[in-house]
């Protein structure tokens, strides 16, 4: 009997060559649609599956292959007698390589594709043959990805067929596939934050060096269904990206996207050391470096604005890591080519993320993002700030939120020029921004905290200290009693009624 090959593809890289060996080997070749005219086109020998079917492609092609004259030629079990004289019995052949990719529904989310659209690039009959043939992986050769191709061919050319372990492989791979297309499908129906069953679409692009620490290991991974600033960005030079650097990328380009105004954010170990606005991209750098001269060395650099080339001189002169915008002049390419380590990435999505997650052991966190800020200022003191104070307090609480709570930023002149995080009580955050704002500005700070006062110890702390004006997000029992402390001091504070938790 001779030996069959189904190929049904959307994606035909390399799938000429693939066909041609089969071919040669033996196989008899089926097809449907456009691969069995892209297939009859290249010189190939094709039988159409309506002929095997004995039934044409109706309703415009959404019904062509599911038949049991191909559904029973994959499924059937080889060593199973009854099956084999079922085959017998309808005149069916045993298919043995299966050779199918997916209409391309990944591709066109986010597209602007209306939904009947969409509704098309949903594919029936490709994952029904894959999972018939993954399911029978002990006789059945599958192939949903075309870098396989090379792999079964040797093996085939060595051993006349595939070895059960590579076919074994082969099947995980489709279901790791279709569960990720029916995930992409369902979050496109469903569109809901939170489903009954989470969804996950996304695909490995890179393997990393390694995590956190050189004894872990690491991969990259996007988002198939959305959009976001750390998908699909241009890797314009540099060296390959580590799992540190992409973390550090995502913070620094979240908050300079929280701004209109020109900005930039140096980030150094998830944590931002300087944030500064400015009229150029030029002023926002030099303001952002002047907030921590010292931690910004090895650091991650972001704009939210196009890098020209007297920025890219400046940057040169220190060492950083990285270096990420929206864009860059040529001619800032051409300076940063002097430091073939430096990497510079070039985002091309806004950031757009809905939800986080956080991955306990077990399970699953997930939530939607903080993305908001209050509207509600209200001033609780008897003294009012002035417009400066308020523009300062709020450029303070747009940095704030992206600071590891407990969180306090001391900043002026749309520049943060100290952040205090990551510390289990609030007067000790207050202290180390206090302290380091201290080291480079001493007139004109405000201070904002992620969240309330919890005692009036750091509201005396930031007034002996120089502090202007607060703002915070109120809530506490004890909230009258900094409000006191402000009013003895003849310092204004603001109350936003919204906390900013970063854990």
């Amino acid at each position: 009997m001779q030996k069959q090959a189904l190929i049904s593809v959307s994606d035909k890289s390399n799938l000429i060559e693939f066909a041609q060996f089969l071919s040669q080997k033996g196989y008899k070749i089926l097809s449907t649609g456009g691969t069995f005219k892209h297939l009859q086109d290249n010189g190939i020998e094709v039988t159409e599956v309506k002929d095997v079917t004995g039934f044409p492609e109706i309703l415009d092609g959404r019904v062509k292959s599911l038949h049991p004259a191909i559904h029973g030629g994959i499924m059937a079990r080889r060593s199973d007698e009854n099956h084999m004289n079922t085959l017998k019995e309808y005149n069916i052949n045993p298919i043995d390589i299966v050779v199918v990719n997916l209409y391309p529904f990944f591709g066109k989310m986010n597209t602007g594709l209306s939904e009947p659209e969409m509704i098309e690039f949903i594919d029936i009959g490709g994952p029904s043959m894959l999972r018939s043939s993954a399911k029978n992986f002990y006789d059945v050769t599958v192939v949903t990805d075309s870098n396989d191709y090379a792999k079964v061919q040797e093996e085939i050319e060595t051993a006349g067929t595939t070895n059960l372990e590579t076919r074994k492989l082969l099947a995980g791979k489709v279901f790791n596939l279709t569960s990720a297309y029916d995930a992409a499908i369902s979050t496109y129906l469903l569109n809901e934050d939170f489903p009954q069953f989470l969804e996950s679409s996304y695909e490995k692009v890179m393997d990393l060096r390694y995590g956190e620490n050189p004894h872990q290991q690491a991969a990259y991974y996007v988002d198939k269904t959305k959009n976001g600033a750390m998908k699909d960005f241009e890797y314009l030079q540099g060296k390959e990206l580590s799992f540190n650097n992409i973390r550090d990328m995502d913070l620094a380009y979240k908050v300079v996207s929280e701004f209109e105004e020109i900005t930039c954010c140096a980030v150094k170990h998830s944590t931002p050391c300087g944030v500064a606005i400015g009229d150029s991209v030029d002023e926002a750098y030099q303001k952002a470096y002047e907030c921590d001269p010292v931690s910004i060395f090895g650091g991650i650099i972001a704009f939210n604005a196009e890098v020209n080339q007297s920025t890219a001189e400046e940057l040169n002169k220190i060492f950083l890591e990285i270096i990420i915008a929206p864009a860059f002049t040529e001619e800032a390419l051409e300076v940063f080519k002097s430091k073939k380590n430096l990497r510079i990435i070039k985002v091309k999505n806004p950031v757009s993320d809905k939800v986080s997650y956080a991955k306990v052991d077990g399970g699953l966190l997930v939530q939607s993002v903080d993305n908001q800020f209050s509207t509600d200022l209200k001033v609780v003191t008897e003294k009012q700030p002035t417009e400066k104070q308020m523009v300062d307090l709020v450029f303070a609480q747009k940095i704030v939120k992206w600071v590891k709570s407990n969180a306090i930023v001391v900043a002026t002149n749309g520049q943060a020029f100290g952040i205090g995080g990551g510390q289990t009580n609030r007067i000790w955050a207050a202290q180390q921004a206090i302290e380091r704002a201290k080291k480079v500005q001493t007139e004109e700070l405000v201070l904002a905290s992620d969240a309330f006062f919890p005692f009036r110890d750091s509201v005396e702390f930031a007034a002996e200290n120089g502090i202007t004006a607060l703002i915070q997000p109120g809530g506490s029992v004890k909230d009258q009693e900094s409000i006191d402390a402000c009013n003895e001091r003849g310092i204004p504070m603001v109350f936003t009624g919204m906390r900013h938790f970063l854990h």
